[in-house]
């Protein structure tokens, strides 16, 4: 069966030609040439990722992005034509996964695609581990995260730099060996990505930087994981 993808851009010539090269690799492609029509068929078709463009009709790509993280946590991988640090960090605040200038080569947006849903992927016979620390507690299988019984909405960009901090607490960790151990999310070379990550990643575990319980700010280094970890399965 194929992997159903969405992708919401008014380019209907950019999307046959993608729809066809996608279909080689078992993608079969959806497309909404405006916002209103991608959040419907967001809903209807349950894709297993968005492809969404910067730029569109009605409202920009980027207010889209925050409408579709208000009702899915599904995986969103944005185009734009306008390849600058401050759209891609744009991005990467409102929840993006991945980010890819215009003009691409389709071969490119493969990849970036299976590496998205190969980070995703879940073994249903692996035996979960679950990790807490403090009142936060992650699954490592089914990829969530609770605060006590609040279950926080996290992107799987969020979740693998969480699960990397979980797995080396007490240890201060640099802006370059985090990007080196996220390889295959595309993180650039700039350090406000990990920066903007780490942001969002206090305010949903409502973590305050001044006193802070969870990530402690190595000024001119990176991050410190504070509490303690214990593992369970």
């Amino acid at each position: 069966m194929a992997t159903p993808l969405l992708i919401i851009d008014d380019d209907e010539k950019l999307t046959e030609l993608l729809r066809g090269y996608l279909s080689q690799f078992g993608f079969e492609l959806w497309r909404a040439g405006n916002p209103d029509d991608g959040i419907f068929l967001l809903g209807k078709k349950n894709p297993r990722l968005v492809i969404l463009d910067v730029m569109l009709p009605g409202r920009d790509g980027f207010q889209v992005c925050r409408e579709i993280r208000a009702v899915s946590k599904v995986p969103v991988l944005m185009l734009t034509a306008r390849g600058d640090t401050g759209d891609r960090v744009a991005g990467l605040e409102l929840g993006a996964d991945d980010y890819l200038s215009k003009p691409f080569e389709p071969r490119e947006l493969v990849a970036r695609i299976q590496s998205i849903l190969r980070r995703l992927g879940e073994n249903p016979t692996e035996k979960d581990q679950v990790l807490r620390a403090e009142e936060l507690k992650v699954s490592l299988k089914t990829r969530q995260a609770w605060i006590g019984s609040e279950e926080i909405p996290i992107t799987s960009n969020e979740f693998e730099l969480l699960r990397f901090f979980l797995l080396n607490p007490g240890r201060v960790l640099s802006r370059d060996e985090i990007m080196d151990s996220l390889r295959g999310i595309d993180w650039e070379a700039y350090n406000r990505s990990i920066d903007v990550a780490v942001s969002r990643l206090r305010q949903k575990l409502k973590d305050d930087s001044k006193h802070p319980k969870y990530f402690k700010t190595v000024w001119g280094t990176g991050y410190l994981f504070l509490p303690n970890v214990s593992r369970e399965g």
